[in-house]
């Protein structure tokens, strides 16, 4: 028996974005949001948003975002009965899982057993396999050294593609198409899981060529019913990371379309999930596809969803964490019109995407019908340079893919981000191209052309010029906003002493 139990206050072990994006669905249900903030988040979007906020401790996320303690701390402090992870982060630490559990909190994310389960690329793969669920040829342990991946790789065949056991987000990853390059690339591949993740195990499997890189949106409650949202097409892609993201894919057939959803599916039942989930694979240009992995959290992308099913998809999260059933079946979910997603980051195309932090000197906002901005900053804020540098997801929705893409095109030429360097020109760019109008893309989309999306005409280059003099005009003449917002607490105060001390200022 599902032991139900209403959520009151929910605190927000995120940042940013995603951390406003929560906080809306806790004010669409009447619920309390407690924010977390770092040093340099001291005057975040979120912070702002939230009903109260605690602080943490330096920037470094060892030391605030990633400290269990700190984060239990504030929950106690703050009253809180229930956390909500966001993703990246500890989204899908099943050790912080459990502990919210101990500490008699709710954890808004699946079973920390099933983290484990799934988490570990390797095991994900061993339970597709006895789901019946097809994978990409490979192995199902990690590999002990360099010789065995050789040794592998030759029973494969090259190309193949080391990956990190524990990895995500493309780190620890390596494609190698000749046998002289792979030792080295098993190194660099070990290498880096460790530095990312601390688990060094590598494994490694067939390098599916040309593979578009679609998802499953999945979500379960305690109850056992399982249903799929239908898919995103995830291929617009720079070293691993996703940059541009719709629903529904403009490749694959109908056919292929029931059969990666029912295979979705049949794999979170398999595991006994809950919660919102992420059922990864890869599918070539015949229309095969393959299990990649599973996100056991939600995702960035997560938008798109909900603009074409209607289903929010955060609200959901709280409520199947409640006890409350899903309140729908699978025949009641549609897939209505087309949304395009576009993650805006803070980062110069021109010079390998390098991170541009900076503070923000002005805004404009786009708007109009079918135009959704998930936002996590505001004239004036400090984008710092210890995080991630997305900035926000700009998503269009329309009757169907020419309206969406359209729409987005009117939307990125309205946008304005004057300050730190940003990549809405790379998107208007992409947008452009003809395999991406005509849906002729793969992950090898970027790559492919790279050199005429960063191609500059005359008018951008004036365009550039004068938004570069307005925004030193305005740094000339900018008002900073105040280093803290109402009803902070300090966690660093009632960590000692049991007391909260406000840093109104």
């Amino acid at each position: 028996m599902v032991t139900k139990r209403k959520i009151k206050k929910i605190l927000i072990a995120n940042r940013g974005e995603i951390a406003v994006r929560v906080i809306r669905a806790c004010r669409d249900l009447g619920i309390k949001a407690v924010a977390v903030f770092s040093d340099p988040d001291r005057a975040a979007l979120h912070v702002r948003r939230a009903d109260e906020a605690y602080h943490l401790g330096p920037a470094s996320p060892k030391e605030s975002y990633l400290n269990v303690e700190k984060l239990l701390a504030a929950a106690k402090a703050s009253g809180a009965d229930a956390i909500h992870p966001g993703y990246g982060f500890l989204s899908e630490n099943a050790d912080f899982a459990r502990r919210v559990t101990e500490a008699g909190l709710i954890f808004i994310g699946p079973d920390p057993e099933i983290i484990v389960k799934m988490g570990s690329k390797i095991g994900a793969r061993q339970i597709a396999e006895a789901a019946g669920v097809p994978v990409v040829p490979g192995i199902k342990h990690a590999l002990k050294d360099a010789d065995e991946a050789l040794e592998v790789a030759k029973k494969i065949g090259f190309p193949v593609l080391l990956k990190a056991a524990a990895g995500g987000g493309g780190k620890g990853m390596r494609s190698v198409r000749e046998e002289k390059d792979l030792k080295s690339a098993f190194q660099m591949a070990q290498n880096e899981a460790i530095s990312s993740f601390k688990d060094d195990a590598v494994y490694v499997e067939k390098l599916v060529e040309g593979p578009h890189h679609i998802e499953v949106q999945i979500l379960g409650d305690k109850h056992g019913n399982v249903v799929h949202l239908f898919e995103r097409e995830c291929s617009v892609q720079r070293r691993h990371q996703k940059v541009i993201e719709e629903s529904p894919s403009p490749f694959i057939t109908p056919e292929t379309r029931k059969g990666v959803c029912d295979m979705a599916v049949k794999l979170a039942k398999a595991v006994g999930y809950y919660n919102a989930g992420t059922i990864e694979c890869l599918v070539d240009h015949q229309q095969n596809y393959y299990f990649l992995e599973m996100n056991t959290r939600l995702q960035v992308e997560h938008p798109i969803t909900e603009m074409v099913t209607g289903i929010d998809l955060v609200k959901a999260q709280i409520r199947i964490a409640e006890g409350e059933p899903l309140g729908f079946k699978q025949e009641d979910i549609q897939q209505r019109g087309h949304a395009v997603e576009c993650r805006v980051y803070a980062e110069d195309p021109f010079h390998n995407f390098m991170p541009a932090p900076g503070m923000v000197i002005d805004m404009q906002y786009p708007l109009g019908p079918g135009i959704r901005l998930d936002n996590g900053i505001y004239q004036g804020f400090q984008v710092p340079m210890d995080y991630d540098p997305i900035l926000a997801k700009l998503v269009a929705y329309g009757e169907n893919r020419e309206e969406a893409i359209q729409r987005m095109q009117r939307a990125l030429s309205e946008y304005r981000v004057s300050g730190p360097k940003t990549n809405l020109y790379f998107h208007r760019r992409a947008l452009e191209i003809p395999d991406f109008v005509q849906g002729r893309y793969d992950t090898h989309f970027i790559d492919k052309h790279m050199k005429t999306i960063l191609q500059v005409s005359h008018e951008d280059t004036q365009k550039a010029l004068m938004a570069a003099a307005l925004a030193k005009h305005l740094e000339e003449n900018k008002t900073r906003p105040p280093a803290t917002a109402g009803g902070v607490q300090d966690a660093s105060q009632w960590r000692l002493t049991g007391r909260k001390t406000s840093l109104r200022g």
